[in-house]
């Protein structure tokens, strides 16, 4: 059981673990508007890539089939809306995400593209879900895993909302594994989008605080550990872009 009193990781920096939730609010909330558009510069279009193969994954029926999705920590409504297109007119999602900054861009995104009635959007904490036992179909969450406190709540909550015979996708920052590509990717990460992340939204911290929690990130097999320790059956990850990216898959059975 995490107590009161244990730290965790806020970028590079020791923190009181009740104290991160705050701070990575604070983070989203100083770039919410211009959230969409760092990830195009900071990964140079290739999030577009990673989202799709994460939906490809996903598969979500496109028959008129219920199928209900939960995206965590997606509050610009990316991988709600791309899974709306890949599915038939059975698909609903719920978004859910702690920072009402970013679910105000994603409902404003969602009514531009006409999709009020099969995305909607909720507060709520991954850690605590407010959603009935076995309510999901399928659950994701995209480049957020890695901000929650506590992580293991997180995936006992993610195990918990799905149906039987439900998956779980999270896409998340990896350790880069191909030789060369890991000093190139170090000396893009700490050179350039800090002070690219001042010159777009006018927050260099935030993106400094970015950059640095990738490195705190589980590893691969690590992060897969515990996505069977919650619960999931059949737990594997594929690594993308030699690395720099992972897509993890579990399945409630």
């Amino acid at each position: 059981m995490d107590r009161p009193d244990q730290t965790t990781h806020f970028g590079f920096r020791d923190v009181a673990l009740d104290d991160k939730q705050t701070l990575v609010n604070e983070v989203f909330h100083s770039v919410a508007r211009r959230y969409d558009l760092m990830n195009d510069l900071m990964s140079v279009g290739l999030h577009r890539v990673w989202k799709d193969i994460m939906i490809s994954a996903l598969n979500p029926p496109k028959s008129d089939a219920p199928f209900a999705l939960l995206d965590v920590a997606g509050g610009t409504g990316d991988i709600a809306f791309r899974a709306a297109k890949a599915a038939g007119p059975g698909f609903h999602a719920t978004v859910c995400d702690i920072n009402i900054d970013m679910l105000d861009v994603g409902r404003s995104r969602a009514a531009a593209r006409h999709l009020d009635a099969q995305v909607c959007f909720v507060e709520g904490n991954a850690e605590a879900l407010a959603f009935p036992d076995r309510a999901f179909d399928a659950y994701t969450i995209a480049f957020g895993i890695r901000n929650v406190p506590r992580i293991n709540l997180a995936l006992r909550e993610a195990y918990r909302v799905l149906r039987p015979g439900s998956r779980f996708l999270c896409l998340e920052f990896s350790t880069v594994d191909m030789p060369g590509l890991d000093r190139l990717y170090d000396l893009f990460s700490f050179k350039v989008i800090p002070p690219l992340g001042r010159v777009v939204t006018g927050d260099a911290d935030s993106y400094q605080y970015l950059v640095e929690s990738i490195r705190k990130f589980p590893r691969p097999s690590a992060f897969a550990e515990m996505i069977g320790a919650a619960g999931f059956s059949r737990v594997k990850w594929q690594s993308l872009s030699g690395g720099i990216v992972a897509l993890h898959s579990g399945w409630r059975l």
